[in-house]
């Protein structure tokens, strides 16, 4: 049990400690109580005098002492393993051992053993370490730890997050941004829109943006789409729908989609709009590891 855990009260710690204690005592009980030999038992090795169908008869063959004597010792391992590790409610144990200090502990070892070959790596430009093969593999690694549960362990991405693999940024794809992206984090926002244009402007709009990129449109609801985004969305995605890298609006004109690219897909987007959360890791990866993970990404754009 982690001694970490807060109970509301008193009374739950010292139910766990009662509980688990009288368990033990009744284990120990239970044994010595079926080992005694009861007055008038079969000697071992001697039938008991039942009988079933007429010839079969039960001998009193008892466990071996050392199988009794092995029990016991479980029960002794268990009293002084809660005695020195925590699992008596919140006591925590002689040794003072906790998960989180065990884990410190290991976070530390391998801050100093890995330390000094990040640092190297640290003053080296991203834009030439992203050509050392080592140094790719190592961000790959840190990649696939942190990065993958979002972007896939190909970095392809998925519904909702970007696909780190093309030459396509929201915010910029040169090293520093990807860097600065890694450390600080982003957070991207496409306001809802159902309530400015109404249904029939929602249609209109992803009519024009879809005829934009080349896909499948209704040209007259396009052109009523092209006003509307003239008078509302040129603000973010320009003038020319090329998107803005500081504002981390996407370009338009191409078929690179990060919430999908149908009809329905596009209209949820404009309608409802889009929150998009990219966490800040510079606390939880620090600058050095970052460098090394930016030098990852930065090289997947460049094959």
């Amino acid at each position: 049990m982690n001694p970490e855990i807060v109970f509301t009260s008193a009374f739950w710690s010292w139910w766990i400690i009662a509980l688990t204690l009288a368990n033990i005592l009744g284990c120990w009980w239970l044994i010595s109580w079926s080992a005694k030999k009861v007055p008038g038992e079969a000697a071992s090795g001697q039938v008991t005098g039942h009988r079933w169908d007429g010839d079969l008869q039960e001998y009193n063959n008892p466990l071996p002492r050392w199988w009794l004597w092995l029990f016991y010792f479980t029960l002794v391992f268990s009293l002084g393993y809660l005695a020195l590790y925590p699992g008596l409610g919140k006591l925590p144990g002689l040794l003072g051992w906790t998960p989180q200090k065990q884990y410190q502990e290991e976070i530390a070892a391998a801050e100093a053993a890995y330390q000094p070959l990040f640092a190297g790596y640290a003053r080296i430009p991203i834009a030439r370490l992203s050509k050392d093969p080592q140094a790719v593999k190592i961000g790959q690694r840190l990649f696939v730890n942190y990065c993958a549960g979002c972007h896939g362990s190909d970095a392809r991405g998925n519904p909702g997050f970007p696909d780190l693999s093309d030459d396509e940024w929201l915010y910029g794809g040169d090293a520093r941004t990807i860097e600065k992206t890694i450390l600080d984090g982003r957070n991207g926002v496409m306001p809802a829109w159902r309530e400015v244009v109404g249904d029939p402007g929602i249609d209109q709009l992803v009519a024009y943006v879809r005829g934009l990129a080349g896909l499948d449109a209704n040209t007259a609801q396009a052109a009523k789409g092209e006003t509307l985004f003239s008078t509302y969305c040129v603000g973010c995605h320009g003038g020319d729908a090329g998107g803005n890298p500081a504002l981390g609006a996407p370009n338009l004109r191409d078929r690179v989609w990060l919430y999908g690219g149908s009809a329905a897909d596009v209209g949820e987007s404009i309608a409802n709009g889009r929150n998009g959360h990219m966490p800040a890791h510079r606390d939880f990866l620090g600058s050095e590891k970052t460098h090394l993970l930016a030098a990852f990404i930065y090289s997947l754009s460049q094959q």
